[in-house]
């Protein structure tokens, strides 16, 4: 069994990966940048390591710093978090390498689905439903011949890395071979690498995925699905689970098709399968072989700690459910609370001079941020998760608008105004959005 876990990240999940940790009586390693030498989770482990300056690069991305800060202090296993090395599979075989329990999927598996074109042919090949797409990487000299088989409109993506980075769309031919060459070139300059490929692109389609979890050994089970289609430049904003537009049937069966593709993998740990979907149909878009930010949400209305399942399913221990045992309760939402400006999504780092959490219950909040906190101007924005779960959607929306109005961050911008106006928006209401509706929204003149 594991018995101390170093735990590779930063901010609310690190936090929230160290109180799983601790539930199971399993001794934690935090390790930290100079500028979060102040962070909670640094403050709450029981042990801390500095592995270098703020600058991502030097400090949470340096892999031998922090294989070095697991012999140092005898972590016998890293959970990598999101982000940073979650999907590193060089980091995995080091560590592997070195004796230590990566808390994760093997490195092969990281790298199946790590590249988007591997990925898209794995899923087909597991009787996954993909988009219709290039079957290889798409160039300047063979981009029209593939856009034309596909059928215009299209999208070019990056094979590798993710956020919305090199992607682009070509309505026509002639925005075809500008799209290619700028995604290129974003692609290079975000990930070092050029390559891209070409799907068809949905007009109007939401953003589904399912949630798995494997053991490695040829079980594995979903736990339902979340909609991220509120986003902007694809960047998730909030999140629902379960969502608005599936029936029970829908979803117990994309479900199933998902988790008998995990058993045919031999997936272990949690993974997410993305989807878009679009008049009733499926469309793969990519998996994530790591815990994802919305994960929360699933937890409410599962009672299943997927933290928890990571860490078993690495200890060897396997799954603590089956699939029938899964029980769906209720509706959940998660507002993901970043330090920017709410219209114009500029970075606010600072001193949060006053910071008031809601409570109640079906209220969690997961953050790491604490009144004299002050925010580094190095990381990802996002400092905290407000999740909300009720018996049906009404009363989770309810309870949402209440507990927005409780919740205070003061010295910094937040994003809160802005769920505060998406809560009276009739059409979140009525859960009527796709992928589009929260640019369209945010493009309108501010009242």
């Amino acid at each position: 069994m594991i018995s101390k876990i170093l735990i590779a990240n930063r901010g609310e999940i690190a936090l929230r990966v160290l109180r799983a940790c601790k539930e199971l009586g399993i001794a934690t390693v935090a390790v930290h940048s100079t500028a979060d030498a102040d962070a909670m989770h640094v403050r709450l482990a029981d042990e801390s390591v500095c592995i270098g300056p703020p600058p991502s690069r030097d400090s949470y991305l340096n892999i031998h710093q922090i294989v070095a800060a697991c012999e140092i202090t005898g972590a016998d296993a890293v959970h990598p978090g999101y982000g940073f090395l979650s999907e590193n599979a060089k980091f995995a075989d080091i560590l592997d390498a070195h004796g230590i329990t990566f808390i994760g999927p093997t490195a092969d598996h990281i790298r199946i689905m790590g590249d988007k074109i591997t990925a898209k042919e794995t899923a087909k090949s597991l009787g996954i439903p993909v988009v219709p797409g290039s079957a290889g990487e798409v160039k300047p000299e063979n981009a029209l011949e593939i856009a034309r088989e596909i059928g215009f409109p299209v999208l070019i993506k990056a094979t590798a890395g993710g956020g919305g980075r090199g992607m682009k769309v070509a309505r026509n031919e002639d925005e075809l071979s500008e799209a290619v060459s700028t995604a290129r070139s974003e692609a290079l300059a975000a990930f070092g690498n050029d390559a891209v490929y070409m799907e068809k692109y949905l007009g109007k389609p939401r953003h589904i995925e399912i949630q798995v979890v494997g053991d490695g050994e040829g079980n594995a089970i979903h736990l339902g699905e979340r909609d991220c289609s509120l986003q902007r430049r694809h960047q998730k904003v909030w999140e629902e689970a379960n969502s608005p537009a599936l029936n029970v049937e829908q979803r117990m069966k994309i479900g199933e098709v998902c988790a008998d593709a995990m058993r045919k993998l031999k997936y272990r740990g949690a993974g997410t399968i993305e989807f878009l979907y679009e008049n009733g149909e499926f469309y793969f878009i990519e998996m994530n072989t790591r815990l994802q930010v919305e994960h929360p949400i699933t937890e409410a209305i599962t009672g299943i700690d997927l933290v928890h399942e990571q860490i078993r399913v690495a200890s060897g221990a396997g799954l603590s459910v089956t699939q029938d045992e899964v029980v769906f309760s209720g509706h959940a939402i998660e507002c993901r609370i970043n330090a920017e400006d709410p219209r114009t999504f500029v970075p606010s780092p600072g001193t949060i001079t006053h910071f008031h959490a809601p409570g109640g219950l079906g209220v969690r909040v997961d953050s790491g941020a604490y009144q004299g906190y002050r925010i580094p101007p190095y990381y990802d924005s996002l400092i905290g998760k407000l999740i909300v779960h009720g018996r049906t959607r009404v009363e989770c929306m309810m309870r949402l608008r209440r507990v927005l109005d409780e919740f205070v961050i003061d010295g910094i911008k937040t994003t809160l105004p802005l769920f505060q106006d998406l809560i009276n928006n009739q059409d979140i209401a009525n859960g009527d959005y796709d992928i589009h509706w929260l640019e369209h929204y945010l493009a309108q003149p501010a009242e």
